[in-house]
């Protein structure tokens, strides 16, 4: 009886310690919800203008040899003259396409936690290349290429990331609590996410379409003047990280494809424009 009482009580107490140290655990992670109050896509910040920021002709390493095999080799790539938004398309501007034209909404009811993703200021999301491009054209611009993209993200400099500093997962949007993004941020809240040119977001935040059809291979036989990638294909290439995925695809050399109809609440874009005269106003 005695050695029956003893197990029943031995029982007890480990399972008092373990639920003890679950709790201990639980009050140690991260609170999701006070990191959603930080956010500031809760202030009351007015709608942000998206500025074209200009940048100029020139040559500019495209590419790695560190990287994957569909980002070799690097070499030196010549564009002209373009310019590219400053920050990643809002909500509030792909709102006014909305409701000029009739085109479908970014957000819909298969996007959680939609409430977290609608402030004026946070990137427009869950759009597909097409509608994206559609975006752009009503716009009177484009979707950048993959060179506009990266020679924009890296600078004439070559960066791995778009800062100079050694790499920190608090400098961008990405996945994991570190750095306060628990979903998508309003534009710019990362000073560190910001290229030489003065572009903000180009390593975290949310992954943005580019123009270019997909190809592992296109690299190797690339004009390198102005490459406006393959002439036909499947895929279309995203770049950049998010605030779903890892820091390593937040380099600038970084490639993902994926099919031009897919949405998801982590992909979104940016316009670009060609500059005849860079004196013309935007």
């Amino acid at each position: 009886m005695n050695k029956i009482f003893v197990r029943v009580y031995t029982a007890f107490i480990v399972g008092l310690t373990v639920i003890g140290i679950v709790m201990l655990m639980a009050s140690k992670q991260p609170d999701k919800t006070e990191a959603v109050q930080k956010n500031p896509i809760h202030s009351e910040e007015a709608p942000k203008d998206n500025p074209m920021i200009v940048i100029p002709a020139g040559d500019f390493m495209m590419g790695s040899d560190n990287g994957g095999v569909d980002e070799q080799p690097k070499r030196m790539v010549f564009l002209d003259t373009y310019a590219i938004h400053q920050f990643e398309v809002m909500y509030h501007e792909y709102g006014e396409f909305v409701a000029a034209t009739g085109h479908r909404e970014p957000l819909n009811r298969y996007v959680k936690d939609i409430q977290f993703f609608n402030h004026p200021n946070q990137p427009a999301i869950y759009v597909s290349w097409l509608d994206a491009y559609e975006y752009c054209k009503w716009r009177g611009f484009r979707l950048p290429s993959e060179a506009e993209w990266e020679k924009a993200a890296r600078g004439a400099e070559g960066l791995e990331w778009p800062w100079v500093e050694k790499f920190e997962p608090t400098f961008a949007n990405f996945k994991g609590e570190a750095d306060l993004g628990v979903f998508t941020m309003t534009v710019g809240s990362y000073e560190k996410d910001k290229s030489p040119y003065g572009i903000y977001d180009m390593s975290g935040n949310i992954r943005e379409w580019v123009q270019d059809w997909y190809d592992d291979q296109y690299y190797g036989n690339a004009p390198q003047k102005n490459p406006l990638g393959p002439e036909r294909g499947e895929m279309k290439v995203l770049r950049g990280s998010s605030w779903r995925d890892s820091l390593y695809s937040g380099r600038t050399t970084g490639r993902l494809k994926m099919i031009p109809g897919y949405r998801y609440e982590a992909v979104g874009f940016r316009c670009a424009r060609t500059v005849v005269d860079i004196g013309e106003g935007f």
